[in-house]
């Protein structure tokens, strides 16, 4: 079994400006990296003979090799290594170059280190919500990612395995490059990136790129704009020409995460993407071909939502070709949440200095009995909190810090009347969450297992009143 986190993950950093070097070098140090930097091409290639990085950040503009002909040589002797560009040339034909080059994210500068490390821990899978074994896909697919993970045997995680074996199966086979979308669906915290993952990096366009995007964090009015991209002049802000996300993506994966979040003109865009199979750019007045493969997922009910005239009945049509539902935590049974518990907690022992950690038999009863409203989600960050909080080799129960009275988020009363929606179970969850906190954000997020932009989204989109 692929195990994340067995080792410290390496990082090369490839910058002729030593300030910003060090910079990110000691940032990504602090986040437990092993880095090293190197400010010349030449330089970076005999320092991978030793180091061997498991991702490479490297500028654009080199003295001596450019960073393209470096990415060339890497990619030819060493594929497995992740390439993130970060570069101050902003231009549409260095971001295509950079993708068909074998880049997996392409950054402009100044640099945001945050946003640097999510595109680490992105491309290292260093942040999984994981789900149990390894796939049983061909040899070639399964060395395709080795970050793809799975972790489980319950009924329904055997399940969701045969589903995805079927699929990427199903595929290898298929006549032509048209893979068909697929929608998956599931609560929060239950692991759809990774199945997204998954089904992209064992799948026949693994050598494509995987791009990501969070149509909740985006506002509408910006989520066209990144997806398919402007030209110049398009808007008061437009100064450059800038390609989407769908072009980003181009021979690969688009993955559209909350998809049940995007307002009904944009859907209509996508549709027509779906449908054509092309783009136009915000101010562009020419229609071009793109070979995207769509995944999308949700924890919405879109049914009750197309129901509701919230999203258009023809695009869920075109998206749930193939449906795939990653099941709760609390259905998985009490083998697997233990086997996921030390999973993360080998994980964060390694990354917090604190290898060889145990839990102890009333820690174990504790996770088998909780009812995780936050799923795997929550699951690895309580297990996070409890390798730090932890003094000896051993977790106990109280390291944990279970809320017992949590099962309520997730009970329906099952003497009422009517049934409810989806929205209705969101709307009480979140309620609940947000008193039981004392109507704190952050502290409500965490137990949900979400961010709090997410959750203050939701808290507008509920209308919930913060008491004063």
């Amino acid at each position: 079994m692929t195990q994340m986190y067995s080792k410290t993950y390496s990082v090369l950093i490839v910058e002729d400006e030593a300030t910003l070097a060090r910079n990110v070098a000691g940032f990504l140090g602090r986040h437990g990296f092993d880095t090293r930097t190197a400010d010349t091409a030449e330089a970076a290639l005999r320092e991978m003979v030793e180091f061997k990085p498991d991702a490479i950040v490297l500028d654009f503009d080199l003295p001596g090799m450019s960073g393209l002909d470096f990415m060339s040589r890497v990619r030819a002797t060493a594929p497995q290594i992740k390439l993130i560009m970060a570069t101050g040339q902003g231009s549409e034909q260095v971001a295509v170059d950079a993708m068909k080059s074998g880049a997996y994210d392409y950054l402009i500068k100044p640099l945001a280190l945050g946003r640097l490390k999510s595109v680490i821990d992105s491309a290292l899978q260093t942040d999984p919500v994981e789900v149990p074994q390894p796939l049983r896909a061909s040899p070639k697919a399964r060395t395709a990612d080795g970050n793809v993970t799975l972790v489980g045997n319950s009924p329904p995680m055997n399940h969701l395995r045969e589903l995805i074996r079927c699929l990427i199966d199903a595929e290898e086979r298929l006549a032509d490059s048209h893979l068909p979308a697929v929608l998956i669906t599931g609560e929060t915290g239950t692991g759809k990136e990774v199945v997204a993952r998954s089904l992209h990096y064992m799948g026949r366009r693994r050598s494509g790129p995987f791009v990501e995007v969070n149509c909740s964090s985006i506002p509408a009015h910006l989520l066209e704009a990144e997806l398919f991209g402007y030209e110049r002049g398009a808007f008061t802000d437009a100064r450059e020409r800038k390609i989407g996300l769908i072009e980003a993506a181009e021979h690969g994966t688009l993955f559209l995460d909350e998809v049940g979040e995007m307002d009904l003109a944009l859907q209509a865009k996508l549709l027509k993407f779906l449908e054509d199979k092309s783009i136009r750019r915000l101010g562009s007045v020419r229609e071009q071909k793109t070979d995207v493969r769509i995944v999308a997922a949700t924890n919405r009910n879109l049914d009750a939502l197309v129901q509701e005239g919230g999203f258009r009945a023809d695009l869920l049509f075109r998206l749930r070709i193939v449906e795939i539902e990653t099941p709760a935590l609390r259905t998985l049974g009490k083998d697997d949440i233990r086997a996921l518990a030390r999973h993360f907690l080998e994980q964060h022992g390694v990354r917090y200095g604190k290898p060889g950690l145990a839990f102890s038999q009333a820690a174990l009863d504790g996770l088998s009995d909780y009812s995780w409203p936050g799923n795997v989600r929550e699951l690895r960050n309580l297990v996070e909190q409890a390798v730090i909080l932890s003094s000896g080799q051993t977790v106990e129960a109280h390291d944990l810090r279970l809320r017992r009275d949590t099962r309520s988020l997730h009970s329906i009363d099952e003497t009422a009347e009517a049934p409810l929606q989806l929205s209705d179970i969101e709307r009480r969850t979140l309620s609940a969450a947000l008193k039981q906190t004392g109507w704190n954000v952050t502290h409500a997020a965490r137990l949900l297992g979400i961010s709090r932009d997410t959750l203050r989204y939701r808290i507008d989109k509920h209308q919930l009143r913060i008491p004063s």
